[in-house]
């Protein structure tokens, strides 16, 4: 009855106060009803950005809701049907626009294998590794919500890091939900890591991921941490950190811009049955776990539900004395440099290569 109530006195004041701005209505417990309001494009967004975006709008977004008509969701499928599903998906993946357009532009080679049991698919720039990566690798952990983005979101996050920067990659095919829950993507990058350990050393290495591999990156650290393996040389939180990418005030802001549902970590599938005070999967939760994270490049926008969690990531970082760099670009949605064509996405990718290229220790031949 009081919701009912104050949305009531909300459309009141809409109507009286017609054409004028309606203040907020503040709750005792400061809880802000915001009446409904227009959000146009950033004035900060230039015209190559809005082109891109409005590009995204009309031809990109219309393939994924293909996709998800054809393919059906994972989160609403029988275990049975899983497989079938993800393939379908991977297939509309590969004749994407979005996907073929970043293939023409970064030029890698890409190869699927197994390290020490798990699936991953390894990215190479065409033109070989650079002299100053031979002794130095990174690991990409995908974005996907825990329940998708094997053998597609990862090429988006991969491709043109290891364009660009000259880099082997190697991109994680770890256990995700339904099938899966907490730790099992955890246990899988720190298979993939110790197998790496006998070649590289760990100052070498670095990992990275957007969206759900933000917040993977982070629980690898801290799941390192409990089993004694060293930390990587550095670590990438893109589009979500060491929180669950709603926590703060960007996941209620962003369920109002989609239209979504706010949903919360026992709602996603993978995490569900984890302990939200858990520093294995919410390392933020534990000041002792954050203070032993290595060099951290954190990368969000303003527009994404995840902005929160990043920059209060980043903010605990820099407390505990620890070397973090943040990163946010205007106007842009989560996930925003998956989409090449988008200018910002470009700088994204210059200073993603050039913080590893900083914080890994180079090569001895090129030294």
């Amino acid at each position: 009855m009081k919701i009912l109530f104050l949305f009531f006195i909300s459309l009141v004041f809409n109507f009286v106060c017609a054409g004028q701005p309606v203040k907020p209505i503040v709750e005792e417990d400061g809880t802000i009803q915001v009446p409904a309001f227009r959000l146009p494009e950033s004035s900060l967004l230039d015209e190559e950005s809005i082109a891109a975006r409005k590009f995204y709008r009309d031809k990109i977004s219309p393939e994924y809701r293909s996709r998800d008509r054809e393919c059906g969701a994972v989160s609403d499928a029988k275990l049975s049907d899983i497989t079938s599903i993800r393939n379908c998906r991977a297939d509309h993946f590969y004749a994407s626009s979005m996907y073929k357009n970043m293939m023409k532009r970064y030029e890698v080679r890409v190869r699927k294998r197994e390290v020490n049991g798990v699936l991953v698919e390894e990215f190479t720039p065409s033109a070989g590794i650079s002299k100053n990566n031979k002794d130095r690798v990174l690991i990409n952990v995908h974005g996907g919500g825990f329940l998708v983005g094997a053998r597609s979101t990862g090429h988006l996050e991969s491709i043109p890091i290891a364009s660009i920067g000259g880099y082997r990659i190697i991109s994680i095919d770890y256990r995700m939900a339904p099938e899966y829950q907490f730790p099992s993507a955890s246990k899988d990058v720190a298979s993939v890591y110790r197998e790496l350990l006998k070649k590289y050393q760990p100052e070498n290495i670095g990992i990275f991921g957007c969206s759900a591999g933000g917040l993977l990156t982070a629980q690898a650290v801290s799941w390192f941490k409990s089993i004694n393996l060293p930390v990587p040389g550095a670590v990438g939180m893109f589009c979500a950190a060491a929180y669950f990418w709603t926590e703060g005030d960007s996941g209620y802001i962003d369920s109002a811009q989609s239209g979504h549902p706010f949903i919360s970590s026992i709602d996603n599938a993978y995490l569900a049955s984890a302990d939200p005070q858990d520093p294995l999967a919410f390392p933020g939760k534990s000041d002792e776990v954050m203070a032993a994270f290595p060099s951290s490049l954190l990368i969000g926008s303003t527009r994404d539900m995840a902005m929160s969690s990043i920059v209060k990531t980043h903010s605990q970082l820099v407390r505990l004395g620890v070397d973090a760099e943040l990163y946010l670009w205007e106007g842009l949605r989560h996930g925003f440099f998956l989409n090449s064509e988008i200018p910002e996405s470009r700088e994204a990718y210059n200073i993603i290569v050039d913080f590893f290229n900083r914080k890994l220790t180079p090569s001895v031949a090129s030294k």
